[in-house]
């Protein structure tokens, strides 16, 4: 044993002079170049300046550069260039410009604003008048109107129909601005004048609601049925000075939900270039060795009280040598120094360029139990010709590279040395690798890979290392942005990210991302109203699947189907259904109707939305007077009465009354038989309260006729002027609808 442990002592030594005498051959000098990943449109401050790592080209070795030749062309400044660790480190200033991009401003920057917006209405203490508070946007201010009471109860209990408006501040506080893909925007970045307003949702009772100066301005119904108490406060005891019952107040309110748009002009960097260099290449063949500590990981590792596994990576490379054939053998030695048993051998007859074995030692927990310990291997990579190469310094049978490896444990605290210890550079923990991304994403559609959230626990990291099949976009740095493309659809691609940090230790992590179809989503929205006569809106809010593959606008199309009720003849329309986002159609007869839509993108994928909608009837006006039922003739005023009458008419479906006619007959023969009597107009100019002076003494009977105007949008072509509703007070009770007039009783006086 002892003169085969000579033997292999020997054949090293001898290996190793053979490895400086090829090193030591001619060289020539050769131009090579690494390219700066392109990156364009890095948002925000941070990206003003970038590092990058680049690895250098295969079969260039870092100590073949000729530094001083080492270059970067390209538009960005340079902060430092130079090699280290057998890469090149290129630290650039961004390439500054400005860029235009859609925000939204969201309360603590992930939910949206909610608005509760409401009027107070109150109830007279005669318990039949409902004071009605309303904000009129054109002159904002609230002005109030008087109505009457349309139920039974004493004291009333149900707020007449009416559609009032509110106003609430818009709401800023804690307002955060992000792109809509969720990243953070500086407010110093947001154009102050772009700002606007998105309503997303309100409560079912609001007609309408919009923004406008620093309000949100709502038109809502009140009484909210079906659960009217359920959308008010009651608010009496707010009232100053107090009420007396029955006298009330309701706070009747609404929510709406919003979010703030704007553009901003953020600021981004970009980067791009080359890096060139000289370097030597080998004219003669050249065997390249590198070693990988592949386990311990990290690198000392803590003793746990077993045997600690080591694991050694060999390979050789011969550069400068193509012909494979005349390759005999590669040879893999390893060893723990100074101790000659531990020798391992391994051979590889495949005739390759390169070759990689794997070594397997143990450190025994014996050694682990001192606080410190270190192991060191001696390594050895050796390739045989079938027949020598002729050189001018003499034939080559073969050529041997030495190198070495080590790996470390400890007890207790981490080592270090001398009195302000630091760590070494294999020393610490290693760091952790973290992807974020989605799971799932269309064909076709950007999305942010990031390992920004990798970290290092006693250090920092250093590097990024991307894998990637498959991408359209390639990944590098800490995060950048790639899709895939339609070849992708349907299958499960996987990402790996490898970091390094400032100890030279390694993580890597995998993240798995499944590639589907970029078929758009459908959605159908019908907007207005939805009754007789009204504009109806359809409008197309689908979504694109993927930037790459938008929709096809002459592919877009409406149809509208009557279902119950009416006709497809009902529904009305000018011009096509097809090639546009809205629609405007009308319906002349209440009942069921179906719209459906239908969307097309470039890659050939389609969808379909369909909507069965209610179309309601409108209904007529319902007109009501009041009036006091006796009143008397004045003799200092002609012999006049005075008859004061209000209209107290209500739109049950929330129209308004755009035309009023009073009329009055009087029973001249006082038989109480006013059909034989002819109506005389009193007043046609739309008037809410008339006075009204009789001469004669007996019964009149008043009328009112109301018609209304549509209060909602319409289509003009497609409406007649026997479409507005219209109604009289003939079925009011009869009694509320005449007054009596008679002579004043005279005064008596008493005197004797």
């Amino acid at each position: 044993m002892r003169k085969l442990s000579k033997f292999f002592i020997s054949l090293i030594i001898l290996l190793s002079s053979l490895t400086l005498q090829v090193f030591a051959d001619a060289t020539a000098s050769q131009s090579g170049s690494v390219t700066v990943p392109v990156s364009s449109g890095l948002v925000g401050d941070d990206n003003s300046a970038k590092a990058f790592t680049l690895d250098l080209p295969s079969g260039v070795n870092a100590s073949s550069l000729d530094i001083s030749t080492l270059k970067y062309t390209g538009t960005n400044a340079v902060n430092s260039l130079e090699i280290s660790n057998g890469e090149i480190k290129l630290n650039l200033k961004g390439v500054a410009a400005k860029k235009s991009v859609q925000v939204k401003g969201l309360l603590n920057g992930k939910d949206e604003f909610t608005s509760k917006i409401g009027n107070s209405i109150w109830r007279y203490s005669d318990g039949r008048t409902w004071q009605i508070n309303d904000y009129i946007p054109e002159k904002d201010r609230m002005e109030k109107r008087d109505l009457r009471a349309t139920d039974s109860s004493f004291p009333s209990e149900i707020v007449p129909k009416v559609t009032v408006n509110a106003a609430g501040n818009q709401i800023t506080i804690s307002r955060f601005w992000k792109t809509f893909t969720m990243e953070p925007v500086s407010e110093d970045y947001v154009d102050k004048s772009t700002i606007g307003v998105e309503i997303t949702t309100k409560d079912p009772w609001v007609n309408n609601a919009y923004a406008k100066g620093s309000n949100i301005i709502i038109a809502y119904n009140i009484p909210i049925e079906p659960y009217d108490e359920m959308g008010w406060d009651d608010v009496t005891d707010t009232a100053s000075p107090p009420v007396v019952k029955p006298a009330m107040g309701r706070y009747y309110k609404a929510n709406v939900r919003y979010y703030y748009i704007a553009t901003a002009n953020i600021p981004t960097y970009s980067y791009g270039g080359t890096v060139t260099f000289d370097y030597s290449l080998p004219t003669e063949p050249t065997l390249i060795g590198e070693v990988n500590l592949i386990k311990p990981n990290p690198n000392p590792t803590e003793a746990t009280g077993s045997d600690i596994p080591v694991v050694i990576s060999l390979k050789g490379t011969l550069e400068a040598y193509t012909d494979t054939s005349n390759i005999q053998e590669w040879v893999f030695y390893a060893k723990e120094s100074n101790n000659d048993t531990s020798l391992q051998v391994k051979k590889d007859y495949v005739k390759k360029l390169s070759s990689t074995q794997e070594f397997t030692f143990y450190i025994k927990k014996e050694k682990t139990n001192a606080s410190t310990f270190k192991q060191e291997y001696a390594l050895t990579v050796t390739v045989r010709f079938t027949k020598p190469i002729i050189t001018p310094d003499g034939p080559i049978s073969s050529l041997t590279q030495s190198l070495t490896s080590s790996a470390s444990t400890y007890n207790g605290p981490k080592p270090s040395s001398g009195p302000n210890p630091t760590p070494t550079p294999s020393a610490g923990k290693p760091p952790e690798a973290r992807i974020s991304m989605p799971d799932q994403v269309v064909a076709g559609e950007k999305f942010i890979v990031s390992g920004a959230d990798s970290f290092d626990p006693d250090g920092s990291i250093v590097k990024y290392t991307w894998q990637h099949p498959n991408v359209e976009d390639a990944l590098y740095g800490k995060s950048s942005d790639t899709r895939y493309d339609l070849d992708s659809i349907d299958t499960t691609q996987t990402i790996t990210l490898t970091v390094v940090d400032n100890s030279g230790l390694t993580a890597t992590t995998s993240r798995d991302i499944k590639v589907v179809a970029p078929a758009p989503a459908a959605r159908l929205q019908v907007l207005g109203t939805l009754k007789e006569n009204r504009k109806i809106s359809l409008h197309n809010a689908s979504k694109n699947a993927a930037d790459d593959f938008p929709m096809i606008p002459s592919k877009t199309k409406f149809t509208v189907s009557a279902v119950s009720g009416g006709t497809n003849a009902d529904i009305k329309y000018s011009g096509s259904l097809s090639g546009t986002d809205d629609a405007d159609i009308l319906i002349k007869v209440a009942g069921q109707y179906k719209a459906t839509l239908y969307v097309e993108n470039t890659a050939g994928y389609s969808a379909t939305k369909a909507i069965t909608f209610t179309v309601q009837p409108d209904q007529a006006p319902v007109p009501y007077i009041s009036m006091p039922n006796t009143v008397y003739r004045d003799p200092s005023n002609g012999n006049k009465a005075s008859v004061t009458i209000d209209d107290l008419s209500i739109s049950l479906d929330y129209d308004y009354l755009a035309k009023r006619v009073w009329e009055y007959r009087y029973d001249s023969d006082n038989d109480g038989n006013y059909a034989e009597e002819a109506w005389v107009l009193l007043d046609n100019g739309n008037l809410d309260r008339i006075n009204f002076y009789p001469t004669e003494v007996g019964r009149y009977e008043i009328r009112l006729t109301v018609k209304e105007e549509f209060g909602q949008p319409t289509i003009d072509e497609f409406v007649t002027v026997n479409d507005r509703k219209s109604a009289d007070t003939a079925t009011q009770n009869v009694t509320e609808r005449i007054v009596t007039v008679l002579n004043r009783p005279p005064l008596s006086d008493w005197s004797w």
